[in-house]
């Protein structure tokens, strides 16, 4: 569009060119009678300016003749160019201001009582049901498991050791039977050391080996003396929970 309209804009003076040119033939010819003392300057017409178009411009120019001084000699044609004006520079908008925005969590320090709970054991916690006043409780029985074979699973257990706040080791009662102390401390040792080895912020609590049957206490345990009846889960179930909220 620029070039189209810079293309019009020439022709347009290519024919004002032409009209002032058949205007200054016929001013040289009546020039001849207005001539005076050849010392004195000659006088002419005011100059003629192109009239300007009405499409835009990007560089503007103006057309004028004048005659020489001092002589009569022809007209001189006098080109004269002006640069347009330089357009008003603006500077860009400043940048956005930036806002840090923090990312510290400030309900960090309430994780810890929100952390689940886990108890391990053999087949004593199978109906062991404890609560906390914020998180879960997860039981993971193992019947016939000894100390050793509790300590094999705590890998797999704690493989997310950062979300268990807790855990309650319940075994002990399959290898008393053995009647070897000594044997039965040193595999506890191992049970805990892999507790903390696996997960070295969780806390641990060692609950039982019970008590075998005891006569007063028969509705505590189901007929073979060994696994707790109804109410005994109930009450161990009750003891491991407040154990867990106190801590």
């Amino acid at each position: 569009l620029e070039l189209e309209a810079v293309e019009k804009q020439i022709q347009e003076l290519l024919v004002r060119q032409t009209e002032l040119r058949e205007r200054r033939a016929a001013l040289e010819s009546s020039r001849v009678s207005i001539q005076r003392d050849t010392n004195t300057l000659t006088t002419s017409t005011p100059c003629a300016s192109l009239p300007r178009s009405r499409a835009p411009w990007t560089r503007s120019s103006q057309m004028s003749f004048t005659p020489a001084p001092g002589h009569h000699g022809p007209w001189v044609q006098q080109q004269r160019k002006t640069r347009a004006r330089p357009r008003p520079r603006t500077s860009p908008p400043p940048p956005p201001p930036v806002f840090e925005i923090s990312t510290r969590n400030r309900f960090a320090p309430l994780r810890e009582t929100e952390r689940d709970a886990v108890i391990v054991g053999d087949s004593i916690v199978r109906y062991v049901r404890a609560t906390l006043a914020k998180g879960k409780v997860h039981t993971h029985c193992f019947p016939g498991a000894r100390v050793l074979d509790v300590s094999a699973q705590i890998p797999a257990i704690l493989k997310d050791g950062e979300s268990v706040g807790a855990i309650v080791l319940h075994a002990g009662v399959n290898d008393t039977r053995l009647r070897q102390t000594e044997v039965l401390k040193r595999d506890f040792s191992s049970l805990i050391e892999t507790v903390r080895s696996t997960s070295p912020a969780t806390r641990i609590i060692v609950s039982g080996p019970l008590p075998t049957y005891r006569r007063g206490h028969e509705r505590l345990f189901r007929a073979d003396g060994l696994h707790p009846s109804r109410v005994g889960a109930e009450l161990l179930s009750d003891n491991i929970s407040r154990t867990l909220r106190s801590i």
